[in-house]
Order: structure tokens, then sequence, then C-alpha cells
């Protein structure tokens, strides 16, 4: 007599080999199928004139901050670094120019502060744009 029933059935399981194969033709056709094509520039001939260029006054304030943190804007120092005295360098060396680029030009070993100084200075003087220079080691 058999008291239990069910007990032969044998327990459904998934086949992974035919998908795994499935899906290996699928990416061998994408591979074969796809197109790899390179955007080339557009050539553009501009106009030339002969005219000579207008000399234009650059857009840039040069700061620079030394090993001892003296500041020196457009390669004049300064008698103090504090921002105030800063900010009103800044304008002074703007002069009617709009919106000038100022180029942090700071020493290796110039304390950290002394640079946020000068962030300071630029954006209680009302210029955004800021760069700092730095120089490809030798």
């Amino acid at each position: 007599m058999k008291f239990q029933r069910g007990r032969d059935r044998d327990e459904p399981e998934i086949n992974l080999i035919p998908m795994i194969d499935v899906l290996l033709v699928i990416i061998i056709f994408l591979m074969l199928t796809t197109t790899y094509a390179k955007f080339s520039g557009l050539e553009i001939n501009l106009p030339t004139a002969d005219a000579s260029k207008q000399a234009e006054q650059p857009n840039e304030i040069d700061v620079a901050v030394t090993a001892s943190g003296q500041v020196l804007i457009n390669k004049s120092p300064l008698t103090a670094a504090d921002v105030k005295t800063i900010a009103e360098a800044l304008q002074r060396a703007a002069g009617s120019r709009p919106d000038p680029v100022i180029i942090i030009n700071a020493d290796a070993k110039a304390t950290h502060q002394s640079v946020v100084d000068i962030m300071q200075a630029a954006q209680t003087a009302g210029y955004p744009h800021i760069s700092f220079a730095t120089q490809a080691p030798r």
C-alpha cells in the first residue's frame, strides 16, 4: 500500500542553456549589424581682412600672492592684505571695464587663507569670474 501521494512527482526545473544560446545569438546579431560612424567636423573657411586688429585692453586683472602673503594687483603691491583693501584695489584696477576676469597667481607656499581672502574680495567687488593660474612641473 502506498500511503503518501505525490511523492514520486519530479520537481519542475528551468533549463537555462537554451535561453543563454538565444541571448548570445542576439548579441552577435547586434554586434554585426551596428554601424560605427565617426562624425567629422565641418570645414569652414573664414573670410580674411587686411585691416590691422585694434589693440584691445585685456579684460583681466592679475592678482599675485607671494609665499609671505603679500598681495600684488597688476604687479603693484598692496599695503594691507585684508578683504576690504583688496576689493577696493580690484575695483580701481578694473576701472570702467565690465565684468573682468580675476586671475589668481598664488605661490605654492602661500596660505590658503590669503587665496580665500582674494576670492572673497572679488565677490565683494562684484566680479564673479575667477581663474587660477598654474604651471607645469619642471
